[in-house]
């Protein structure tokens, strides 16, 4: 067997496997007598096949699996052995592979493309400056969530007459039709909530639905039926008023201070503002904090140059995805590919060259952190005694994906913050409108 690597430039090459008889004939033969004593074939007892029938009837698809077997470590074997850093998938020539003559050749070649890595020169100094951002929680913010948080916790009441933001249960009837459902008046524009507000129960208001909503998936859903039997359908009904609900906002005590924060963690109105701004500013905080990781991302992919072999990965791509995708599909999302890809490489130079890995006590740790956040947000707080025993069932879940992904996480986390050592960081204090301005920028 003889392998070579023919380097057409510096991030794109070719891996050209040839084989004669002496490489794979012996392999053969053994598969051979190996099915002349397991194959059932009419008119012959097992273990009694000719071996000259085997050959007959299955010779060439051995040939073909064992020849491919061969070639498939090899060609693995050789890209470890001599370190080639690859970049997707070898591709295979593909009319070079169809010409080939199975029934006659003794000697065969194969072609492999390959795209690679090239030597990239990377700058963690403070040359790459960003910027971090401190959103101010002013009492806007304060006062906004706090009323979020009594409607969240109101309680229900079914006034006499609808108002403003009130939700309407009642009927939309038409000739022997008639179908229960709610109507909030958040949902209508200003002329058509109008028409609800200051109705009592038993009241009809006559609606063209298709003026109520615009969209056809709502307009369906108030009638029970598909977009699809809308069609050619009369969109003017009476909608029956059969109670109003309205959400009074909850009073601020100690049953709403339990219900947001738990059992007595707060116990009056000063220190719940001060709780409500703390909870903010640690979201505050995972937002910026994403943001900045994104900011370092893209300084260093711009600042970095890496020259990828965008032809092969195209093609790549294409043949990597089973057809699912197409070369339009490819060349709209190619950048954000590439841009991810190098940004791979950016943080796999750094690990590498860092010694950067994620410990099992890390990623346990991270998934424990996921899994408290979950329950909090689902209010399931008390379950955290048993947080043992969901961290490890997370983690040896989905045959092992789940403890690859943590620790891909940890490991991206490890990396950024050894970046964060090394780059100019700056801290800069907006209002929440301000870093949204930045962002959507």
């Amino acid at each position: 067997m003889d392998i070579t690597l023919d380097k057409k430039e510096s991030n794109l090459g070719s891996i050209k496997i040839k084989l004669n008889e002496a490489d794979y004939q012996s392999k053969v033969d053994e598969k051979i007598k190996d099915y002349s004593k397991k194959a059932q074939i009419k008119g012959f007892r097992q273990g009694k096949v000719p071996k000259s029938l085997v050959q007959k009837m299955y010779g060439k698809s051995i040939l073909v699996d064992e020849i491919n077997h061969i070639v498939a470590h090899a060609l693995q074997d050789y890209i470890r052995e001599n370190e080639i850093q690859i970049l997707g998938e070898p591709l295979p020539n593909q009319q070079q592979i169809e010409s080939v003559d199975w029934d006659n050749q003794k000697d065969f070649e194969f072609e492999y493309n390959i795209g690679m890595v090239e030597e990239f020169k990377l700058d963690l100094t403070k040359k790459v400056k960003v910027t971090e951002y401190e959103i101010e929680v002013n009492d806007d913010v304060i006062n906004e969530t706090i009323d979020n948080v009594r409607n969240q916790f109101g309680k229900m009441t079914n006034p006499e007459k609808s108002e403003e933001g009130d939700i309407i249960f009642g009927s939309f009837k038409q000739d022997d039709y008639s179908h229960d459902t709610t109507v909030d008046l958040n949902d209508l524009n200003k002329t058509n909530a109008k028409k609800f507000i200051g109705k009592s129960k038993g009241a009809e208001i006559k609606v063209d639905l298709s003026k109520l909503y615009k969209e056809a998936s709502k307009q369906a859903a108030q009638l029970g039926k598909t977009e699809d039997e809308l069609e050619g359908m009369d969109m003017n009904f009476v909608f029956e008023v059969k109670n109003v609900n309205r959400k009074e906002a909850a009073e601020i005590n100690q049953e709403l201070f339990d219900q947001t924060f738990g059992p007595e963690t707060v116990k009056s109105e000063e220190e719940f503002r001060a709780k409500i701004n703390e909870t903010i500013s640690e979201n505050y905080v995972r937002e910026t904090g994403a943001w900045l990781n994104k900011t370092i991302q893209d300084q260093l992919i711009a600042k970095t140059s890496i020259a990828l072999p965008d032809s092969f990965l195209k093609d790549w791509l294409k043949v990597s995805s089973e057809g699912k995708v197409s070369d339009a599909d490819i060349e709209k999302e190619y950048d954000i590919y590439a841009d991810q890809l190098r940004w791979n490489l950016i943080s796999g130079k750094i690990s590498k060259e860092n010694e950067i890995k994620p410990e099992h006590d890390e990623i346990k740790e991270a998934a424990r952190k996921m899994i408290a956040a979950q329950f909090m947000g689902s209010g399931l707080g008390q379950m955290a005694d048993q947080m043992d025993a969901f961290v490890d069932n997370y983690l040896q879940g989905d045959e092992g994906k789940n403890y690859m992904n943590m620790a891909e996480q940890v490991q991206q986390e490890k990396v950024l913050s050894f970046i964060k050592e090394k780059v100019e960081i700056k801290s800069k204090k907006v209002s929440l409108d301000k870093f949204k301005e930045i962002v959507e920028a």
